[in-house]
Parts: structure tokens; sequence; C-alpha cells
């Protein structure tokens, strides 16, 4: 039996490093997607460039990268097109919370954040609605006003908040502006 035991572990392990994989392939493709719109020649298309070797730094096979771009410029008909949607929302401790997503289906997208908002104790809020408290510099947000995150029980939440928001597959990146102090970090992760 420790044989089964032993093949047991290794699936439950292989499985949680194929999904992890799996997902960084599936993002990886969308945003090669998008940067293809813009022409499908990376020699001629900086952000393809960019995207194409970012992707294979992950190890992104070359078919997969292939068919990404393909997508993104129209060449493979019956595909649904990757869309960039940033929605924006309050979590709990009152974080304010920008969710940036590469998406085939708005409805979906929409709908699974906003019971992961729901479930987690915060609110999806409209365009703008914390936009303000950020700051955008090159390809990511700052936070301009920091929340600080002061007991252990708020601290999980919040962690746990955004873990379950970077789980979703249609998020390519969550930004926050809770700062918890190094010393509650260390208490909570025990």
């Amino acid at each position: 039996m420790s044989g089964h035991s032993k093949w047991h572990n290794i699936k439950e392990k292989k499985g949680a490093t194929d999904a992890k994989r799996g997902k960084v392939f599936t993002r990886h493709a969308a945003l090669i997607a998008i940067a293809a719109k813009s022409g499908g020649d990376p020699s001629m298309n900086p952000g393809l460039r960019f995207a194409i070797d970012n992707a294979k730094r992950d190890n992104v096979p070359n078919a997969n990268i292939e068919r990404a771009i393909k997508r993104g410029t129209g060449e493979l008909k019956g595909e649904a097109q990757i869309e960039e949607i940033t929605y924006e929302g309050y979590g709990p401790g009152g974080i304010a919370v920008i969710v940036e997503c590469l998406t085939d289906n708005k409805n979906r997208t929409f709908t699974n954040l906003r019971i992961l908002f729901d479930k987690r104790g915060g609110n999806i809020g409209g365009t703008g609605s914390v936009a303000w408290m950020f700051e955008r510099q090159g390809t990511s947000y700052v936070p301009k006003y920091p929340v600080n995150i002061e007991d252990a029980e708020t601290a999980k939440k919040v962690l746990g908040f955004v873990d379950a928001l970077e789980e979703d597959e249609d998020v390519s990146n969550v930004t926050s502006n809770f700062d918890i102090p190094e010393e509650l970090m260390e208490k909570i992760a025990d």
C-alpha cells in the first residue's frame, strides 16, 4: 500500500503543478493574442515581441505561441477574441482593488468576480470608483493612499481575498492598496 500512497501524493503534487502551469500558459496566450491585434509580425510589433519573450521565459511551447498569434490576428476562425477589461472595487478592511482581466467572455468574468467579491466581504464598483486612489506608472498601478491593516483576522481576510482573485482564470493582475506590517505577516504565517 505504501507504493499507492506515494503515487497518490506524487499525482496530487503533479496535478497542482500542471494546473498552475496551464494557467500561466493561458495567461501568456491571452497577452500574445492581444498584442497580435496590432500586427502578427514580432519584428514589426514590439509589444508582441515582448509578450513572446515573456512566454518563452516561462517555457510556453512554440505551438501555443503560434496559435495565440493567429487568434489575435483573426486567422483562427470561430475563436472568440480576447479582450482586456479592468474592474474596480473594495475588499475586506476597506482596501481598494483594481483587477485586470484578459477574457473571451465578459459576462463570465464579471459574474465570477462579483461572486468572489460578495463571498469574500468586498463589493465590485463602477469604473473610476477606486482608480483615483492609484497612479499609473508604465504597465502597473501604484497606490497613492495605502490602507494599513493592523489586526491578524483582517489581514487573513485580505490575503485570502487577493489570493482568490489571482486564482481566477481570467485575472491577469491584481493591484491593491493594503499594507500589512512585516511582524503581522510573520505572525499570521505561523
